[in-house]
């Protein structure tokens, strides 16, 4: 994969203002955004999160995922310390695309789990790659990285691309009655690292 910066923007929100930067794949067919804040330059670890596409979630509030609360409180957190970033990725569904994605929902609601759903639709449990942050940290200076996550797959790719990862920040948020077995599915089946039944 050949991902290149295009541009930057601000991007004012209830948090405070933030910079976009976009990037695209080189079959430009994927396109990705780095919401940025503060100085990343000063070589200090970056709070970071890695964020992928959730359009359920994130804009539709949908309560079978944590996605939404979790996009908004790594934004809060990274306003809060005035400085991050969070990497947002077009990667719906864990990889497999939104339509897709809808008839996993379709075999979760006659009784499958997460992974168990992707499977019988003959996915992998998690499709998502991660390659695409390489060229992005490059472009953004970024080197070390505290990581708001629970995914342990999160910080092996990134350690994989030599970006170091710090320190591990837990990002347990959005638990309600509709998503309660997603995410005892993701601790149990994904491995994530969970204190509070939680997920990332």
């Amino acid at each position: 994969m050949s991902v290149k910066y295009v541009e930057s923007s601000k991007l004012p929100t209830s948090l405070g203002m933030f910079e976009m930067h976009g990037f695209v794949d080189d079959a430009g067919d994927k396109e990705h955004v780095a919401l940025t804040m503060g100085d990343l330059s000063s070589g200090e670890p970056v709070l970071a999160r890695i964020h992928s596409e959730c359009l359920t979630g994130d804009a539709l509030f949908s309560l079978r995922c944590d996605c939404g609360a979790q996009l908004q409180a790594a934004m809060h957190r990274i306003a809060v310390e005035g400085r991050g970033v969070i990497f947002y990725l077009r990667q719906e569904g864990r990889g497999i695309g939104l339509v897709n994605k809808i008839r996993a929902y379709h075999l979760q609601d006659r009784g499958a789990d997460t992974v168990e759903a992707n499977e019988q639709l003959g996915f992998g449990a998690d499709m998502r790659d991660y390659s695409m942050l390489k060229p992005m940290c490059d472009q953004l200076g970024i080197r070390q990285v505290k990581l708001l996550t629970n995914n342990p797959r999160k910080i092996k790719a990134l350690e994989d691309l030599g970006i170091q990862v710090t320190e591990r920040m837990a990002h347990e948020t959005g638990r309600n009655p509709h998503n309660a077995h997603y995410l005892e599915t993701k601790r149990g089946k994904l491995g994530h690292l969970l204190d509070n039944n939680e997920s990332s």
